[in-house]
């Protein structure tokens, strides 16, 4: 009972294990025959780079989803991806309740690490909550879908690929069943897909936390600091994203396109760095300089608490607003008339300064194991580490050691930021006994 107990009582331990479990679980599926369109087994390292990348909600594929898996491996990767992005222990949540089951202290300790808040209290109305706005976003999501999908490809097709592809947006995965490696191109400037799929990855990328502040606000008539952050630095990478999209790729990509089309590709294409693989834009033909500036989007990710990944909004904000206090010779970093603890921005440091020593590492072994483009390996390790799924084709091609080193990224990419946050966190609350003394060093 004592190692059943100690186990519980590290909450990243049992995630980091729980995820672990899906993931093996979602490969040893879609290594059965019915899984494969051509009823063959599939073999161990594509099933788990799959099932890693599904529960991950990356996007990256080995094998293309719309033509290799079956409906029912296609049905299997939309259920990893639904408990991977919500996270298991809130589905977790959802069972405890239909059974009437009550959730003990220690499993409020595993929702809270799962969701990434700071309070215990009104964890599992948040829970209910993050489970409802999910239903009610992606039904939503299903029906704008349907309407451009149903003429498309027939009713019953239409709603499979409309409810798919709303699933895959909200969690932010970016997986797509249109076939070769396409994604969403076919649809460059339709507004409503461009509308209805980049309204849906927003939504799951900022966070359940700011969605239910949100929706408290007409009987709070105020908002949280952490809320007002994320919705200015989201908005902030939006608009900049759009417009440098919009200006490095004028006369390349979007040259083809009229004005109506290339907004709503430099839109779309801002949008899913925030950690959706879905393009409509070919990545493979965008300017290095676009690429490295994705690249950038992409390792900043979505906010703290969402689907998403990357070192979160949030962290880039917090961090920027030090430095910003620093430059202006102020102690403390301030915003909206508060001021941001020391401690939380050594974590932001701390995080940042993990996911580049672990892109570092990832880029230099994969450079030296695929002898590619340097830009592509380093966009595929860093669409890996934030979870986002873009590609700039190079992991179609990978080789078997090239594959373990992504599917490696990608589970860290997953769980890496928070598990080391609350390892951080734990470390500080340990209060020190003595201090050294103090004695400056030469920096700069």
């Amino acid at each position: 009972m004592q190692i059943r107990n100690g186990f519980l009582s590290h909450p990243p331990r049992v995630l980091v294990t729980g995820f672990a479990v899906l993931i093996f679980i979602g490969a040893l599926l879609l290594m059965l025959p019915v899984s494969s369109a051509s009823g063959q087994p599939t073999g161990f390292l594509t099933a788990l780079f799959t099932s890693t990348s599904a529960v991950c909600v990356t996007g990256l594929v080995v094998v293309d989803t719309g033509t290799y898996w079956s409906t029912f491996g296609q049905i299997v990767i939309i259920s990893l991806i639904q408990v991977g992005g919500l996270g298991f222990m809130t589905m977790a949540v959802l069972f405890w309740l239909i059974m009437g089951r009550r959730v003990t202290f220690r499993e409020r300790m595993l929702i809270q690490e799962s969701l990434n808040v700071i309070e215990l209290s009104g964890l599992i109305r948040l829970a209910k909550q993050v489970i409802l706005l999910t239903l009610v976003i992606q039904f939503i999501i299903t029906l704008l879908l349907a309407i451009r999908f149903i003429p498309h490809l027939g009713f019953l097709k239409g709603i499979g690929y409309s409810l798919f592809h709303a699933v895959s947006g909200f969690n932010n995965a970016g997986f797509d069943l249109f076939g070769e490696f396409r994604s969403l191109t076919q649809f460059v400037d339709d507004p409503i897909v461009n509308f209805a799929i980049g309204s849906d990855i927003i939504l799951g990328g900022i966070g359940f936390t700011v969605m239910a502040d949100l929706l408290r606000y007409r009987k709070k008539k105020k908002l949280s600091v952490h809320t007002r952050l994320t919705l200015l630095v989201t908005g902030a990478l939006l608009l900049l994203g759009m417009i440098v999209i919009f200006l490095l790729e004028f006369n390349n990509t979007l040259a083809s396109l009229n004005w109506s089309g290339k907004l709503w590709a430099s839109w779309f294409q801002s949008v899913v760095p925030r950690t959706a693989g879905f393009n409509t834009l070919d990545m493979t033909a965008l300017r290095p300089a676009t690429l490295f500036f994705i690249l950038i989007l992409m390792f900043i990710g979505a906010s703290p608490g969402s689907t998403g990944g990357g070192i979160k909004t949030t962290t880039f904000g917090m961090v920027m607003l030090a430095v910003i206090s620093m430059a202006r010779g102020k102690e403390d970093a301030e915003i909206f008339g508060r001021r941001i603890p020391k401690e939380q921005i050594y974590k932001g440091l701390g995080i940042i300064l993990l996911a580049i020593s672990w892109i570092v590492f990832a880029t230099l072994v994969l450079d030296v194991v695929e002898k590619a483009d340097f830009l592509a390996v380093l966009f595929e390790v860093v669409s890996a580490l934030a979870t986002v799924g873009l590609s700039a084709g190079l992991t179609p091609k990978l080789s078997g050691a090239g594959q373990v080193i992504i599917i490696l990224t990608m589970f860290l990419g997953r769980l890496g930021p928070l598990t080391v946050a609350y390892a951080l966190a734990t470390r500080q609350q340990r209060k020190q006994q003595y201090r050294y003394p103090e004695e400056r060093i030469i920096i700069g």
